[in-house]
């Protein structure tokens, strides 16, 4: 940790927060709060340098011409990402965030890929289709459970046959397709929501790469919505 003070970095909000995806970084910071541990959201605007002093990132949704952008920004910043994640830094990436640590990505109406960052082996590209609403995962990270989110894609994620992906879609029922990657201490997924409110189990299992065992949340609303959501997917 960064002292005594967790600090969670939410990177470019402005090019990467389209999907409201900023709720996952004022989720683990307020989980933390709630347990009585000090925590702060670092926003990482474009144009300045991820900082070092961080504990976690947060990578976000956005547009092709916003993940582009972003992308551009990260290239020249890549070995201190690389870095991170052979540290064990706990870094979540949604949709666009996901896409780009990626080895390439195909855009729709671009000839050639775009070369990703390269952090974990997954190639994207347009399915021709899209995918928009309630999703249910099946997840193997240990007291987890399932997750659930909002999809609203129409790429997909081929992951290279040493990785490993986040969980296998068991809603929408007859899809054998599965959902983002875990690849050491970064996770990536395609699921809003924004996935932390949604599946808080999913925040702690970061947080405590951060700070060790967690204890539990007094009335914790989040874990009964939670519960809520998953009896109405079924």
């Amino acid at each position: 940790m960064s002292g005594s003070t967790v600090r969670v970095g939410l990177v470019y909000p402005e090019l990467l927060g389209t999907y409201g995806d900023r709720g996952n970084a004022v989720v683990l910071v307020d989980r933390l709060r709630w347990r009585g541990l000090d925590a702060e959201l670092v926003e990482v605007a474009v144009r300045t340098p991820l900082p070092e002093q961080v504990d976690m990132l947060v990578i976000g949704g956005g547009e092709d011409a916003a993940q582009l952008a972003a992308l551009d920004e990260l290239r020249p910043q890549v070995e201190r990402l690389r870095h991170a994640v052979e540290r064990e830094m706990p870094i979540l990436a949604v949709c666009a965030g996901f896409q780009l640590l990626g080895s390439t990505i195909s855009l729709a109406g671009r000839r050639d890929p775009v070369e990703g960052l390269g952090l974990y082996e997954g190639h994207t590209a347009p399915t021709g289709s899209r995918w928009v609403g309630e999703a249910l995962l099946d997840v193997g990270l240990e007291g987890v459970g399932p997750v659930s989110g909002f999809e609203n894609h129409g790429a997909s994620t081929t992951l290279g046959p040493g990785e490993q992906p986040l969980g296998r879609i068991r809603r929408p029922a007859g899809e054998d397709r599965t959902d983002g990657v875990v690849h050491g201490s970064l996770v990536g997924t395609y699921l809003h929501g924004p996935v932390l409110a949604r599946n808080p189990a999913l925040a702690d299992h970061l947080l405590a790469r951060v700070v060790g065992e967690l204890g539990p949340i007094d009335d914790d609303l989040a874990a009964h919505l939670h519960r809520a959501r998953l009896d109405s997917l079924g």
